[in-house]
């Protein structure tokens, strides 16, 4: 009997479905040949500091650096339950071998074999490597089961970057929050993708414009516009030589504009954020689902090919769009599929594709977010493979008082894959114009004009424009060229979580489409050293994560680098930079008055407390008087019972009854160690 692990329930149920016959169990299914279960996630996990010495529970820099050896691992709080259901599954004497069908990427191979050690299984592992959740996906993934020795440089890849963001991670943010007497935390990722940000903002608010002007004459609707000058005087000389216009050169070109590739993740995330307004999170959850209901193939893929064996099953793909997807009727050309086409740049998974399943499932049925990404994969297809969009472009230049001034405009001479493209109208300097002109041609009947411009100042990230810097980050610091595409910040599955992390952890804020810093954001930037905030140290690991991937890379190398790193930092980091320490002083509000000794009541992490640290008034939020009403102190109930001593609740729970009622809570504080309250029940009339 074979044990099929897969990473979620709905995963595990399309592979049992595939697999037929199935009892559902507690946990798992199961027929006389195979059980199939799931990880729900992560299941075990790198162990907290704590598991390594009691005394990491409270933050100290005389502890630091903290370098587990070995790493231990502990399984997830609240995924207990479902471990126990894998790790007894794994020990079943029925189980011959295991099949491991978590995700296929690095982040699932992972997921997989923490829990396999953790479980100390001796058992032989294959592996079930697929694209697509399609049925007859799964059923030829099933008949090539891989040998899980072909994956191991995937997961030393993976267990790398696990224990390195441990180790940054656990040991900055110790140093630097000790340091500076408040919570910074930092990520080997996150804190150079929070600097780029910071230093955008700072130049946008360092940026000073310049004023250039440009001389243009205006021949009928046709404008013929100057080089660039730097003052208004100069243009003025300029327009004042302006005496007669002759044509000195037509220069005429015929251009092709490619279709753009298909969809990996990054693009796809972008594409989202630019017409949707979509978070990376938000795309990556929703084609994710689309993934689990078997519509798209796998998601977190950073490739824009398929390969040479997928290309007849790609093309038919797209009579299938057009049937089923509210699209024009038809086309007028053979799709090319051949550029699709690259079997050197596909390695774990080709890019994003639907599937045939379009072809029976209620596409109405899905919400309008799946609707819409599900449009733009299907869509990316037919702009990938229709024709390319051509254009002819005309480049007069005439000369006036010596100068050249110059008029570009374009003709499109055949629309191409622009035609399935969302795209704006062209604007009036690329229409064609009816006014002709020849060589030699002189004109005396045209309008002069001095044009004053301002330099524009850089523009705040949007999630849009972060991704594609976290995409490109080190390739301006970095002279060599050669796999460039590993360089980045983080991977396509990572880059969302990291953007996340720095909007919850609240270094960056979202306002509409544009990601800003925080004030808390700014000044961690400000007191962190260069080699945290270093694009290119990051993208130089990132690219020895994948080149361990490839086997050219050894753990133990990799993972020697990052220790010094560690040692290194908390060396060269013993002591605050005093004239910066006041940036992390807060003013926090005060919500009232403590009834015990008049001081102020603030509101911290986990209660509302007095400030005065002799008096001990403290209101914990997770009180148990409001939990097992199943309520929240909030702020403004606790505002109220400072105030007027009650506060009048409404939809409170009864644990007796199982119903709701509304009451007054009010504070009955009698100076114990412990603030109490009770109940005043409302008259009814």
């Amino acid at each position: 009997m074979k044990l099929v692990i897969a990473e979620k329930p709905s995963v595990a149920q399309a592979i049992a479905k595939v697999l037929g016959g199935m009892k559902r169990q507690n946990g798992y299914l199961e027929n006389e040949n195979f059980v199939v279960t799931w990880c729900v996630g992560h299941l075990v996990v790198l162990a907290t500091t704590e598991v390594y010495d009691e005394r990491y529970k409270k933050w100290h820099q005389a502890d630091l650096p903290i370098m587990p050896d070995p790493f231990q691992y502990q399984v997830l709080k609240g995924k207990e339950a479902q471990y126990q259901i894998v790790a007894q599954l794994m020990a079943d004497e029925r189980v011959e071998s295991i099949v491991c069908a978590t995700d296929a990427g690095r982040e699932g191979e992972l997921i997989f074999r923490l829990a396999y050690e953790q479980a100390q299984c001796e058992k032989q592992i294959e592996r079930l490597w697929i694209s697509s959740m399609e049925s007859s996906a799964i059923e030829d993934g099933l008949s090539n089961l891989q040998p899980s020795s072909t994956y191991d440089n995937l997961y030393h890849a993976a267990l790398c970057r696990a224990q390195a963001d441990w180790l940054v991670g656990i040991n900055a943010t110790r140093l630097f929050s000790t340091l500076y007497n408040a919570k910074l935390n930092i990520g080997r990722v996150q804190t150079p993708t929070l600097a780029m940000i910071v230093e955008r903002e700072q130049a946008i608010s360092d940026f000073k414009p310049t004023a250039y002007y440009t001389v243009s004459i205006a021949v009928e609707e046709n404008k013929f516009t100057s080089d660039k000058l730097a003052n208004k005087e100069a243009a003025e000389d300029l327009l004042a030589g302006c005496d007669s216009a002759v044509v000195k050169s037509i220069i005429v070109s015929k251009k092709t504009n490619n279709p753009p590739k298909l969809y990996d993740l990054t693009t796809l995330q972008r594409e989202a954020n630019r017409k949707f307004g979509l978070t990376a999170k938000q795309t990556l959850d929703t084609v994710q689902v689309l993934y689990e209901k078997k519509l798209v193939t796998y998601p977190r893929t950073d490739s824009c090919y398929i390969t040479q064996d997928m290309e007849q099953t790609t093309l038919g793909l797209i009579p299938l769009i057009i049937d089923r997807l509210p699209m024009e009727k038809g086309i007028t050309h053979i799709p090319d599929t051949k550029r699709l086409v690259d079997d050197g740049k596909v390695t774990d998974h080709h890019a994003i594709l639907v599937t045939k399943e379009i072809e029976r499932a209620d596409i109405t049925a899905l919400p309008k977010v799946e609707q819409d990404i599900l449009m733009l994969i299907a869509k990316r297809l037919m702009i990938a493979t229709a024709p390319s969009h051509l254009f002819e472009e005309q480049v007069i230049t005439i000369e006036s008082g010596k100068e050249p001034f110059t008029l570009k405009r374009k003709q499109i001479l055949e629309n191409g894959w622009k035609a399935f493209a969302d795209f704006e109208q062209e604007n009036e300097a690329e229409k064609p114009s009816e006014r002709s002109f020849e060589e030699a041609q002189v004109m005396e009947d045209f309008t002069t004009q001095v044009n004053e411009h301002f330099t524009s100042s850089p523009k705040s990230f949007t999630e849009d424009t972060l991704l594609s810097a976290m995409e490109r980050a080190s390739a301006e610091e970095s002279e060599d060229t050669v796999d460039f595409e590993h360089k980045g910040l983080g991977t396509p599955a990572t880059r969302a979580g990291i953007i996340e992390r720095l909007v919850s952890g609240m270094f960056v804020e979202r306002k509409g489409k544009q990601m800003i810093p925080t004030q808390k954001g700014i000044a961690l930037i400000q007191v962190v050293p260069d080699t945290l905030k270093s694009a290119k140290l990051t993208a130089e690991w990132e690219f020895a994560l994948a080149q361990m991937e490839a086997g050219k890379e050894e753990p133990e190398q990799f993972m020697t680098a990052i220790e010094q790193f560690v040692e290194q930092l908390i060396a060269n980091n013993q002591e605050k930079n005093v004239d910066l320490a006041s940036l992390f002083i807060e003013e926090k509000e005060s919500i009232g008055k403590c009834p015990r000794c008049q001081s102020e009541v603030q509101e911290f992490h986990k209660a509302f407390g007095c400030v005065n640290k002799d008096c001990g008034f403290i209101m914990w939020k997770n009180n148990k008087f409001f939990t097992s009403k199943k309520k929240e102190l909030t702020k403004r109930i606790a505002k109220t019972l400072l105030e007027k001593g009650k506060c009048k609740v409404t939809k409170l729970y009864s644990e007796k009854t199982g119903k709701t009622y509304d009451a007054n809570i009010v504070l009955d504080d009698t100076g114990d160690k412990y603030v109490n309250f009770k109940l005043e029940f409302l008259n009814k009339k």
